[in-house]
């Protein structure tokens, strides 16, 4: 959808108030800077990104919501990812002739896009709400990873940064005493494909408990092969049916917030794997806030010497959540006055013992205003997860609400 068929469809939802039939129209424009320095060069993308929300109450029982992405890029808009791996893995790269020409398919390219990130109608029954359409889905309780999430994968240098919405058609059906029963299920191109999951939450003592059992179909690449057909090139995929079940808690005792999330995870063709995620946050009397999670992912490796293209690749395409098995992730934040916030990330890797450290800030310039920057330091040998080849580098962000 171009940028002018957005602004037509929001000038023309404006006017429709009827009675309690209002639309309201809200969003933010969002300009981010990122650079890296990258073997002797320092490589940048700017980005410019428009979101316009609608959210309009048809009744009191009918909600309906919907939200529009409209990005451009400028800069540096094709990025070379094997000339951020170590030497030793990229030689594993495949070639691909077009015509007599060899072409690099380990190129991501930022191309400028409009969609639908978000469009569902929520309906409110006596007894349980029922969501169709794309929306977020969020589960687990983990800051930087979620084990039982198996819709989405954060960001590490910028982990709290909305999610894509998904399609699905969601239920929730309170059960009293504060428990509850969430049922998702998910399309996909043929019947036997569909996901679906469920999730029972209620509380013991001082904690929420959540119970999860779903399944999915995964799919992921096999970046050591491409299809060099003319009509559709690209690297074989391969598909899977992903079973879990899992569990997370959040609470607090003496004090502490504490929160843990696991899952297992039963493939229908590669090996089973398992991930765990165990946190402890506290505010201290002077605001520092202060919080620590430790991340296990038994699909990872625990000798970097043993990554292999693919494990590089389907990390870096969000293909599946780590490349090393044992990872800690600290961070600290403080108000230096009402308006400013300093902070810093440290994501230590024990597998490979690499390390990344990410000083942050977050400033509300104006009421309506954030300017959001943090830096992003690599510290490992170079076949570890975080090396030099990454780049150190940054990025500022200036956000505006309307």
């Amino acid at each position: 959808m171009k940028l002018w068929r957005v602004v037509i469809f929001t000038l023309a939802a404006a006017p429709i108030v009827s009675g309690e039939k209002k639309v309201d129209i809200f969003g933010y424009f969002e300009s981010q800077l990122m650079g890296a320095r990258i073997r002797e060069s320092f490589i940048q993308l700017h980005s410019n990104k428009l979101r316009v929300d609608l959210e309009a109450r048809l009744s009191e029982n009918v909600k309906f919501g919907a939200n529009f992405d409209y990005i451009t890029y400028h800069g540096k808009t094709r990025w070379n990812i094997l000339e951020f791996l170590p030497k030793s893995v990229a030689k594993e790269a495949c070639k691909f002739n077009l015509f007599g020409v060899e072409i690099n398919p380990y190129v991501m390219e930022f191309r400028d896009k409009s969609f639908l990130d978000n469009g569902y109608l929520r309906l409110s029954l006596k007894y349980f709400d029922i969501t169709v359409g794309k929306q977020q889905i969020s589960l687990g309780t983990g800051y930087a990873w979620n084990p039982v999430d198996i819709f989405n994968t954060k960001d590490l240098l910028d982990p709290t940064y909305e999610q894509p919405g998904h399609d699905a058609v969601r239920l929730d059906l309170p059960l009293g005493s504060g428990y509850s029963i969430t049922a998702l299920c998910t399309p996909e191109d043929e019947f036997k494909n569909f996901g679906g999951l469920v999730q029972l939450k209620g509380y013991v003592s001082h904690f929420d408990i959540m119970i999860i059992a779903g399944q999915k179909l995964w799919n992921f690449h096999d970046y050591t092969k491409f299809n060099q057909d003319f009509f559709n090139p690209g690297f074989q995929c391969i598909s899977q049916r992903r079973t879990i079940v899992g569990f997370s808690t959040a609470g607090e005792l003496f004090g502490l917030g504490l929160w843990s999330e696991y899952g297992y995870n039963r493939m229908e063709i590669s090996e089973d794997f398992q991930e765990l995620v165990v946190g402890i946050d506290y505010t201290f009397d002077f605001q520092t806030y202060m919080m620590i999670e430790y991340y296990r992912n038994t699909l990872g490796k625990s000798d970097c010497r043993n990554y292999s293209l693919n494990d590089w690749m389907r990390f870096l395409a969000s293909e599946q959540k780590a490349i090393a098995r044992d990872q800690v992730y600290f961070f600290m934040q403080h108000p230096v006055s009402e308006f400013l916030n300093v902070g810093l990330s440290t994501i230590y890797v024990i597998s490979d013992n690499s390390m990344a450290i990410i000083p942050t800030m977050i400033y509300n310039i104006y009421q309506n205003v954030d300017i959001t920057a943090y830096l992003n330091f690599y510290f490992g040998r170079e076949c570890a997860a975080f090396n030099k080849n990454f780049g150190n580098g940054g990025m500022i962000r200036a956000r505006v609400y309307f």
